[in-house]
């Protein structure tokens, strides 16, 4: 960790485990009270409060690691990344939470001037909120060739039908405006130029929210991930992010840092679990023993610090991958970074899970919801089948010269 990260590191570490976190379960607990998909007086006492806070100590807009951003390099942001997987609302209060910093990198980078006023500056401002919309329930996304929502240009328009699923933020009621993947080149187009990128307004005529999606039987309201179709739905044709044929170009700029940031995050919650699970082997008696002298508790322990540590390494390396510039070279590294960092904070979850017991799987510990949360990442931004394919391409390429 570099020196001037330090004190950076410092104060966002000790936000996160001294005002953030200790807030987490009531601001959940408050989701339960009258409409899912609105804030209470409460939650947006806490969420503006710490947000407030954190803006006024320099505690702002990490994620902006180019040019004009705080300057530091994607490197020193896993660190803080990891800090913020800590707790739930803690990307959130630092105004560095998915799927806005994605959204607004893609702003930052490809967005024109008005696109930049409109909905750049309000969303660095933590005004409103954001949603990116790929997957779609017909096709398999995973292959994001097979993006199929239909968009062709009429006039100063281009008109959109179709359907996607899986959109995360779009349930929260701050949510101003999407980025959507949609096909517009045919199949003489080459395979990768048929897919453009489109900035569509969220209370645009002809958008219908169909049904808030599920994750183990939690609809994670209010933010949530919606399942939304789109009717004849026409948006300005200067809504085009780069032209038409760019969006496979437009989302390998926008994936690359977003994958390395959850990656950290999970270290973060695997570090939380570790603590957790220290915690209750040391005070639990059972058997007339604590529960660190029965069984395989030390091997369990041992193994989950040395996991953590590999998996950290192994993300470190890729962010140093990325801060060289070569998004290509980058890419192998991402992908196994993808694959290791969930599974491995899952892992350590599931055990701390395990030591705890009955209150493991309750709502009196963050794990439970943390387990869900890990398992899913598996899925999100690419299955690990697909990272893990991506990995072995390259390397068979590399040992044979390629």
């Amino acid at each position: 960790m570099t020196e001037r990260l330090r004190p950076i590191h410092d104060a966002v570490a000790r936000m996160v485990a001294e005002e953030i976190a200790p807030l987490d379960a009531e601001y959940l607990a408050e989701v339960d009270v009258g409409n899912r998909w609105a804030f209470t007086p409460r939650q947006t006492e806490i969420l503006e409060g710490l947000k407030a806070r954190a803006r006024t100590a320099g505690l702002w807009n990490f994620w902006k690691t180019f040019a004009d951003g705080p300057g530091l390099s994607t490197v020193e942001y896993a660190y803080l990344a990891e800090e913020m997987g800590k707790s739930h609302l803690a990307a959130e209060v630092f105004n560095c939470n998915a799927p806005d910093t994605g959204n607004m990198e893609v702003f930052a980078r490809y967005g024109d001037a008005a696109m930049q006023a409109r909905w750049l500056e309000p969303l660095m401002a933590g005004e409103i909120r954001s949603a990116y919309l790929m997957t779609e329930p017909a096709v398999a996304s995973s292959d994001a060739t097979n993006i199929a929502m239909s968009c062709r240009r009429d006039g100063d328009c281009y008109v959109l039908n179709g359907e996607k699923w899986w959109a995360t933020g779009a349930g929260d009621p701050r949510c101003a405006v999407y980025i959507v993947m949609v096909r517009t080149g045919g199949g003489e187009a080459p395979k990768h130029g048929r897919h453009s990128m489109i900035v569509v307004p969220a209370d645009t005529p002809g958008i219908e929210t169909l049904r808030a999606m599920e994750v183990y039987g939690h609809d994670d309201a209010p933010h949530g991930h919606m399942h939304i179709r789109f009717a004849e739905v026409r948006v300005a044709a200067e809504n085009m992010l780069l032209g038409e044929g760019r969006g496979f170009e437009i989302a390998q700029g926008r994936l690359g840092p977003g994958r390395i940031h959850h990656c950290m995050r999970a270290i973060g919650q695997a570090e939380r679990a570790l603590a957790l699970m220290c915690g209750r082997a040391q005070t639990r008696d059972a058997f007339g023993k604590p529960l660190a002298a029965l069984g395989a508790n030390h091997d369990i322990i041992a193994d989950a610090r040395m996991k953590i540590e590999m998996a950290r390494l192994l993300c470190l390396k890729a962010a140093w991958m990325m801060d060289r510039g070569d998004a290509r070279a980058a890419a192998p590294w991402i992908s196994q970074i993808k694959v290791v960092a969930p599974e491995v904070a899952l892992e350590v979850t599931d055990q701390a899970v395990q030591m705890f017991g009955a209150q493991g799987i309750s709502q009196d510990t963050p794990l439970a919801r943390q387990w869900t949360h890990l398992r899913t990442l598996r899925l999100a931004d690419g299955p690990d089948a697909v990272h893990r394919r991506q990995v072995a391409r390259h390397e068979l390429r590399r040992q044979a010269g390629g």
